[in-house]
């Protein structure tokens, strides 16, 4: 689509060599010679806007590429940061299941202990 661009006699027709991608046929008079000139002028006008316009996005697409790339960069980090958390969380969890198990152990060896002592001393009674 192409935007048409508001004329005003104060807009000054490009001026300069002709576009190298054209060149007057034989014969044509000078009017058509200067129309067809300040025609394909206001078309290479529009061109070379068209692609600065270009040029912009390519640089803003090589931001974005670069700003993605940052946000993968940061992604893996995360990943890396939550398995170590979770291995954490893992090697805390075994470290109170051990606890408790020793803690029961302890428990029960203490309880048999003063079934001992306790059944000692009712035979020395």
């Amino acid at each position: 689509m192409v935007r048409e661009r508001p004329h005003s006699d104060d807009h000054p027709l490009p001026k300069g060599p002709m576009p190298d991608y054209v060149e007057h046929k034989e014969g044509v008079n000078q009017v058509g010679k200067l129309s067809a000139e300040a025609v394909v002028r206001e078309y290479d006008a529009a061109v070379k806007e068209i692609e600065a316009l270009g040029a912009e996005l390519s640089d803003a697409a090589k931001r974005c590429e670069a700003m993605v790339a940052g946000v993968h960069a940061m992604v893996s980090e995360i990943k890396e940061l939550a398995a170590n958390y979770r291995e954490e969380g893992k090697r805390y969890f075994l470290q109170i299941e051990d606890c408790s198990l020793m803690t029961s152990e302890v428990r029960t060896v203490c309880e048999t202990l003063k079934k001992k002592i306790a059944a000692g001393n009712s035979l020395a009674a």
